[in-house]
Protein backbone atom coordinates (compact mmCIF):
# COMPACT_ATOMS: atom_id res chain seq x y z
CA UNK A 1 0.00 0.00 0.00
CA UNK A 2 1.24 3.35 -0.94
CA UNK A 3 1.24 5.46 2.28
CA UNK A 4 2.19 8.03 1.24
CA UNK A 5 -1.12 8.96 -0.33
CA UNK A 6 -3.06 11.79 1.44
CA UNK A 7 -4.41 13.40 -1.86
CA UNK A 8 -7.16 11.47 -4.13
CA UNK A 9 -5.87 8.44 -5.60
CA UNK A 10 -7.74 7.45 -8.85
CA UNK A 11 -5.41 4.99 -10.83
CA UNK A 12 -4.42 1.44 -9.87
CA UNK A 13 -1.97 -1.43 -11.65
CA UNK A 14 -3.53 -4.73 -11.19
CA UNK A 15 -2.82 -8.12 -13.07
CA UNK A 16 -5.33 -10.99 -13.54
CA UNK A 17 -4.54 -14.08 -11.91
CA UNK A 18 -3.03 -16.89 -13.43
CA UNK A 19 -4.50 -19.82 -14.01
CA UNK A 20 -1.30 -21.96 -12.39
CA UNK A 21 -2.52 -19.90 -9.30
CA UNK A 22 -2.69 -23.09 -6.95
CA UNK A 23 1.01 -23.40 -7.54
CA UNK A 24 1.87 -20.31 -6.13
CA UNK A 25 4.25 -20.02 -3.23
CA UNK A 26 4.01 -20.63 0.35
CA UNK A 27 6.52 -19.80 3.01
CA UNK A 28 5.21 -19.42 6.28
CA UNK A 29 1.92 -21.36 6.31
CA UNK A 30 0.52 -24.57 5.23
CA UNK A 31 -0.68 -25.19 1.70
CA UNK A 32 -4.46 -25.36 0.80
CA UNK A 33 -6.46 -26.07 -1.96
CA UNK A 34 -7.10 -23.06 -4.20
CA UNK A 35 -10.93 -22.58 -5.59
CA UNK A 36 -9.86 -21.06 -8.77
CA UNK A 37 -13.35 -20.11 -9.92
CA UNK A 38 -13.88 -18.36 -6.75
CA UNK A 39 -10.46 -16.86 -6.89
CA UNK A 40 -11.02 -14.87 -10.19
CA UNK A 41 -14.70 -13.52 -8.76
CA UNK A 42 -12.64 -12.17 -5.33
CA UNK A 43 -10.44 -11.16 -8.17
CA UNK A 44 -13.26 -8.97 -9.88
CA UNK A 45 -14.47 -7.82 -6.71
CA UNK A 46 -11.58 -6.31 -5.57
CA UNK A 47 -11.66 -4.74 -9.00
CA UNK A 48 -14.96 -3.78 -9.02
CA UNK A 49 -14.29 -2.22 -5.44
CA UNK A 50 -11.75 0.09 -6.58
CA UNK A 51 -13.66 1.09 -9.19
CA UNK A 52 -16.99 1.66 -6.78
CA UNK A 53 -14.70 4.38 -4.79
CA UNK A 54 -13.88 6.07 -8.25
CA UNK A 55 -10.84 4.21 -9.06
CA UNK A 56 -9.76 3.68 -12.53
CA UNK A 57 -7.93 0.53 -13.02
CA UNK A 58 -5.31 -0.24 -15.61
CA UNK A 59 -4.61 -4.05 -16.11
CA UNK A 60 -0.78 -4.95 -16.23
CA UNK A 61 -0.79 -7.60 -19.21
CA UNK A 62 -1.34 -11.36 -17.86
CA UNK A 63 1.51 -13.35 -17.10
CA UNK A 64 -0.11 -16.77 -17.28
CA UNK A 65 3.07 -19.18 -16.62
CA UNK A 66 3.65 -17.21 -13.55
CA UNK A 67 1.31 -18.58 -10.84
CA UNK A 68 1.99 -15.20 -8.04
CA UNK A 69 1.77 -12.86 -10.77
CA UNK A 70 -1.59 -11.69 -9.53
CA UNK A 71 -0.19 -10.17 -6.26
CA UNK A 72 0.88 -7.15 -9.11
CA UNK A 73 2.48 -4.94 -6.33
CA UNK A 74 5.56 -7.03 -6.28
CA UNK A 75 6.69 -6.46 -9.24
CA UNK A 76 7.19 -2.61 -8.83
CA UNK A 77 7.53 0.17 -6.45
CA UNK A 78 6.51 3.93 -7.11
CA UNK A 79 7.37 6.45 -5.95
CA UNK A 80 6.12 10.22 -6.99
CA UNK A 81 7.20 9.76 -10.68
CA UNK A 82 9.54 7.23 -10.12
CA UNK A 83 8.68 3.76 -10.33
CA UNK A 84 11.87 1.16 -9.41
CA UNK A 85 11.22 -2.44 -11.12
CA UNK A 86 12.16 -5.26 -8.64
CA UNK A 87 14.00 -8.23 -8.40
CA UNK A 88 12.04 -10.86 -6.77
CA UNK A 89 13.50 -12.96 -4.46
CA UNK A 90 11.92 -15.90 -5.40
CA UNK A 91 13.48 -16.88 -9.23
CA UNK A 92 9.99 -18.36 -9.92
CA UNK A 93 8.46 -14.83 -9.84
CA UNK A 94 11.29 -13.07 -11.73
CA UNK A 95 9.76 -13.07 -15.00
CA UNK A 96 6.83 -10.95 -13.60
CA UNK A 97 8.81 -7.90 -13.61
CA UNK A 98 8.32 -7.42 -17.63
CA UNK A 99 4.90 -6.65 -18.46
CA UNK A 100 4.60 -4.87 -15.00
CA UNK A 101 8.13 -2.26 -16.66
CA UNK A 102 5.63 -1.96 -19.72
CA UNK A 103 2.45 -0.76 -18.09
CA UNK A 104 4.60 2.00 -15.91
CA UNK A 105 6.67 2.57 -18.91
CA UNK A 106 3.60 3.50 -20.52
CA UNK A 107 2.32 5.94 -18.24
CA UNK A 108 5.53 7.55 -18.53
CA UNK A 109 7.20 7.05 -15.04
CA UNK A 110 11.04 7.16 -14.71
CA UNK A 111 11.59 3.95 -14.47
CA UNK A 112 14.98 2.34 -12.67
CA UNK A 113 15.52 -0.92 -11.74
CA UNK A 114 17.13 -3.39 -9.11
CA UNK A 115 19.86 -5.66 -10.58
CA UNK A 116 21.79 -8.51 -8.90
CA UNK A 117 22.83 -9.19 -7.02
CA UNK A 118 20.24 -6.98 -5.53
CA UNK A 119 16.67 -8.71 -4.54
CA UNK A 120 13.73 -6.59 -3.90
CA UNK A 121 9.54 -7.83 -3.54
CA UNK A 122 7.22 -4.55 -3.89
CA UNK A 123 5.53 -6.08 -0.60
CA UNK A 124 8.58 -4.99 1.44
CA UNK A 125 7.98 -1.59 0.89
CA UNK A 126 5.99 0.93 3.46
CA UNK A 127 5.78 4.47 2.90
CA UNK A 128 4.28 7.40 4.67
CA UNK A 129 5.46 11.06 5.02
CA UNK A 130 8.90 10.61 3.01
CA UNK A 131 10.04 7.70 5.06
CA UNK A 132 10.25 4.17 3.34
CA UNK A 133 10.02 1.20 5.46
CA UNK A 134 11.43 -1.84 3.71
CA UNK A 135 11.43 -5.61 5.35
CA UNK A 136 14.33 -6.93 5.00
CA UNK A 137 13.43 -11.33 5.39
CA UNK A 138 13.51 -13.71 3.15
CA UNK A 139 12.62 -11.74 -0.32
CA UNK A 140 14.63 -8.72 0.04
CA UNK A 141 18.12 -8.54 0.85
CA UNK A 142 20.68 -5.65 2.13
CA UNK A 143 21.77 -4.85 -1.85
CA UNK A 144 18.06 -4.29 -3.07
CA UNK A 145 17.69 -2.22 0.12
CA UNK A 146 21.02 -0.32 -0.62
CA UNK A 147 19.42 -0.21 -4.47
CA UNK A 148 16.05 1.45 -3.57
CA UNK A 149 17.03 3.79 -1.46
CA UNK A 150 19.43 5.27 -4.22
CA UNK A 151 16.94 5.62 -6.71
CA UNK A 152 14.59 7.39 -4.20
CA UNK A 153 16.86 9.62 -3.15
CA UNK A 154 16.04 11.87 -5.81
CA UNK A 155 12.51 11.79 -4.75
CA UNK A 156 13.38 13.30 -1.21
CA UNK A 157 12.70 9.78 0.53
CA UNK A 158 14.41 8.12 2.94
CA UNK A 159 14.88 4.30 2.79
CA UNK A 160 15.15 2.36 5.72
CA UNK A 161 15.79 -1.31 6.19
CA UNK A 162 13.63 -3.08 9.27
CA UNK A 163 13.91 -6.68 10.34
CA UNK A 164 11.16 -9.31 9.07
CA UNK A 165 11.39 -12.72 10.19
CA UNK A 166 7.66 -13.86 10.85
CA UNK A 167 5.77 -13.14 7.45
CA UNK A 168 6.43 -13.63 4.05
CA UNK A 169 6.79 -9.38 3.31
CA UNK A 170 6.66 -6.34 5.60
CA UNK A 171 3.00 -5.26 4.33
CA UNK A 172 1.56 -9.10 5.80
CA UNK A 173 2.81 -7.37 8.93
CA UNK A 174 2.11 -4.06 8.75
CA UNK A 175 0.51 -0.91 6.68
CA UNK A 176 -0.89 2.65 7.80
CA UNK A 177 -3.96 4.42 8.28
CA UNK A 178 -4.30 7.93 6.43
CA UNK A 179 -3.11 9.84 9.54
CA UNK A 180 -0.23 7.93 9.37
CA UNK A 181 -0.81 5.59 12.35
CA UNK A 182 1.03 2.09 11.11
CA UNK A 183 -1.11 -0.90 12.25
CA UNK A 184 -0.07 -4.40 12.82
CA UNK A 185 -1.32 -7.90 14.31
CA UNK A 186 1.55 -7.84 17.22
CA UNK A 187 2.57 -11.49 17.15
CA UNK A 188 3.57 -11.03 13.79
CA UNK A 189 5.47 -7.51 14.08
CA UNK A 190 9.18 -8.00 14.89
CA UNK A 191 9.69 -4.83 16.40
CA UNK A 192 6.13 -2.15 16.86
CA UNK A 193 9.18 0.51 18.31
CA UNK A 194 10.15 0.98 14.45
CA UNK A 195 7.24 3.12 14.01
CA UNK A 196 6.47 6.47 16.01
CA UNK A 197 2.74 5.85 16.10
CA UNK A 198 1.60 1.72 16.12
CA UNK A 199 -1.75 0.55 16.87
CA UNK A 200 -2.27 -3.19 17.45
CA UNK A 201 -4.98 -4.67 15.81
CA UNK A 202 -7.11 -7.80 17.15
CA UNK A 203 -6.81 -10.23 13.91
CA UNK A 204 -4.25 -10.76 11.61
CA UNK A 205 -5.71 -9.75 8.09
CA UNK A 206 -6.71 -6.30 10.09
CA UNK A 207 -3.16 -5.20 9.42
CA UNK A 208 -3.64 -4.98 5.59
CA UNK A 209 -5.68 -1.71 4.58
CA UNK A 210 -5.50 -0.06 1.37
CA UNK A 211 -5.79 3.85 1.40
CA UNK A 212 -8.72 5.16 -1.16
CA UNK A 213 -8.38 8.36 -0.56
CA UNK A 214 -9.67 10.96 2.20
CA UNK A 215 -10.93 8.82 5.41
CA UNK A 216 -11.60 5.84 2.83
CA UNK A 217 -9.96 2.16 3.66
CA UNK A 218 -10.30 -1.29 1.84
CA UNK A 219 -9.63 -3.94 3.80
CA UNK A 220 -10.12 -8.13 4.06
CA UNK A 221 -13.79 -8.93 4.88
CA UNK A 222 -12.92 -11.33 7.76
CA UNK A 223 -11.24 -8.85 10.11
CA UNK A 224 -14.71 -7.34 11.50
CA UNK A 225 -13.34 -6.30 14.49
CA UNK A 226 -10.64 -4.41 13.09
CA UNK A 227 -12.95 -2.55 10.74
CA UNK A 228 -15.14 -1.72 13.48
CA UNK A 229 -11.63 -0.44 15.51
CA UNK A 230 -11.01 1.67 12.43
CA UNK A 231 -14.72 2.67 11.56
CA UNK A 232 -14.24 4.25 15.73
CA UNK A 233 -11.56 5.94 14.70
CA UNK A 234 -13.62 7.85 11.61
CA UNK A 235 -12.97 6.00 8.91
CA UNK A 236 -14.95 4.54 6.14
CA UNK A 237 -14.26 1.19 5.44
CA UNK A 238 -15.07 -1.31 2.80
CA UNK A 239 -14.22 -5.03 2.86
CA UNK A 240 -13.78 -7.65 -0.09
CA UNK A 241 -13.60 -11.24 0.62
CA UNK A 242 -10.38 -12.84 -0.50
CA UNK A 243 -9.91 -15.74 1.18
CA UNK A 244 -8.16 -17.53 -1.69
CA UNK A 245 -5.19 -15.04 -1.81
CA UNK A 246 -5.01 -15.43 1.91
CA UNK A 247 -3.76 -18.90 1.56
CA UNK A 248 -1.19 -17.85 -0.46
CA UNK A 249 0.17 -14.83 1.54
CA UNK A 250 -1.58 -12.18 0.08
CA UNK A 251 -3.22 -9.56 1.72
CA UNK A 252 -5.48 -6.62 0.23
CA UNK A 253 -2.40 -4.51 -0.44
CA UNK A 254 -0.54 -7.07 -2.78
CA UNK A 255 -3.73 -7.15 -5.78
CA UNK A 256 -2.95 -3.75 -6.65
CA UNK A 257 -0.28 -0.49 -6.96
CA UNK A 258 -1.55 2.33 -5.81
CA UNK A 259 -0.45 5.35 -7.92
CA UNK A 260 0.00 8.82 -7.13
CA UNK A 261 1.26 11.87 -9.50
CA UNK A 262 0.69 10.01 -11.81
CA UNK A 263 2.31 11.21 -15.19
CA UNK A 264 -0.18 10.54 -17.63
Amino acid sequence: MEITETTEVTKALVRRPSPRLAEGLVTHIERSEIDLDLAQRQWQDYVDALHSQGWETIEVEPAPDCPDSVFVEDAVVVYGRTAVITRPGADARKPETVGAEKAVAALGYDVKRIEAPGTLDGGDVLKFGGTVWVGLGGRTNEEGVRQLREHLAAEGAETIGVPLTKVLHLKSAVTALPDGTVVGYEPLVDDPSVWDSFLAVPEESGAHVVLLGGDRILMAADAPRSAELFRSRGYTVTTVDISEYEKLEGCVTCLSVRLRGCPS
